[in-house]
């Protein structure tokens, strides 16, 4: 049987990025755009915990308790913002954040 190494981490956080984003970039629909931005972050959190585990330093698990804070904080922002925007025009479409200013 085959063991896992680092490279099998990095290649997992490279396409959990990649994914998120691509999503990111392709859609419109804003609860999307915050979900593979959480991708993006959870391939990140990947990839720095691969590196800690292999250099058997801690120093990557604590950066990753601040990432997963701060995507938190992100999802408590970026809700309000949405619900707001919902409230406003019935739709949560990236193009109609710029009517969110009146």
């Amino acid at each position: 049987m085959e063991t896992v190494t680092p490279q099998h981490f990095l290649v997992l956080s490279f396409l959990l990025f990649a994914v998120g984003f691509l999503g990111v970039v392709i859609r419109r629909n804003l609860l999307l755009v915050l979900m593979s931005l959480e991708l993006m972050l959870n391939g990140v959190n990947v990839a720095l915990v691969s590196f800690s585990r292999t250099s058997l330093n801690l120093d990557g698990s604590l950066f990753v308790f601040f990432i997963m804070t701060v995507a938190a904080t992100e999802v408590a922002v970026g809700l309000a913002l949405l619900v707001a925007l919902y409230k406003k025009r019935q739709s949560v479409f990236s193009e109609d954040i710029s009517l969110l200013k009146n």
